[in-house]
C-alpha cells in the first residue's frame, strides 16, 4: 500500500460513518452498541472527540485536553458531521504524512509518523462504522481493497494484556469466524460478528 492511500482509505471510512450517523434518529441515541457501556450517543460522542484529537495531533498539538470527551449539543448528528469534516480537512494537508503526530491517548512517549497515526484513525472508523451499523440494525459495506488494508492494520494491533487494561481501545481477539472479511476484522479487535442490539436488550 502506498502511504498516500491511507489518507484516501481513511476518508472513505469516515464518510461511511457520517452516512450511518445521518440515519440516527433521537430515539436511537439510547440504543446499545457493541462497545461495552456505550449507547449510540456515547459512541458518536467518542467518535467526534477522536476526530478533533487526531486533527489537533496532525498540527503537532499533543494537549491531552484535545481528547476530553465532547458534548454533541442539541443536534448530535450535525455535531458528528462537523467533527468528521474537521478531521478530513486536517488530513487533506499536502504534507500530513511527513508530520509527526503526538497521540497522548496512545502513548505518552514519542509522536507517531503521519501514515501510522492515520492508520490508527482508519481502523477505528472501519470498526466504529460497523459498531454504529450494528446498533442501528443496518448493513455497512466497504470495498475489498479497503478491507484488505484494514485486515492488515487490525492484525498489527498489539494483543496480550494490553487489551485487558482499563480504557483499552480493543478487547481481546475472538476466535477467527468463518464469515466475511469485515467479520474477521472485528473479531480480531474483540467484537463478536454476531452481536445485535435486540439480543443485548433482551438480556438487560
Amino acid at each position: 500500500m502506498a502511504k498516500a492511500d491511507i489518507v484516501a482509505l481513511d476518508a472513505q471510512a469516515v464518510r461511511t460513518s457520517v452516512e450511518l450517523a445521518a440515519r440516527v434518529r433521537p430515539a436511537d441515541l439510547s440504543r446499545p452498541t457493541p462497545c461495552l457501556g456505550w449507547t449510540v450517543y456515547g459512541l458518536l460522542a467518542h467518535m467526534a472527540t477522536q476526530h478533533y484529537g487526531f486533527a489537533a495531533a496532525s498540527r503537532g498539538d499533543g494537549d491531552p485536553a484535545r481528547w476530553k470527551l465532547r458534548s454533541l449539543g442539541d443536534d448530535p448528528v450535525a455535531s458528528y458531521r462537523a467533527s468528521a469534516e474537521h478531521v478530513l480537512a486536517a488530513f487533506a494537508a499536502d504534507d500530513v504524512l511527513e508530520r509527526m503526530f503526538p497521540l497522548p491517548e496512545f502513548s505518552s512517549g514519542s509522536p507517531f509518523p503521519g501514515a501510522r497515526a492515520i492508520s490508527f484513525h482508519f481502523i477505528d472508523y472501519v470498526v466504529h462504522s460497523w459498531d454504529l451499523a450494528k446498533s442501528l440494525g443496518v448493513d455497512v459495506d466497504f470495498g475489498p481493497d479497503l478491507l484488505e488494508v484494514a485486515l492488515a492494520v487490525a492484525e498489527a494491533v498489539p494483543g496480550g494484556e494490553a487489551r485487558l487494561a482499563p480504557g483499552a481501545a480493543f478487547a481481546p481477539a475472538l476466535p477467527p469466524p468463518g464469515g466475511s472479511r469485515l467479520d474477521q476484522i472485528v473479531a480480531i479487535l474483540g467484537r463478536s460478528p454476531n452481536w445485535s442490539a435486540s439480543a443485548t436488550w433482551s438480556t438487560t
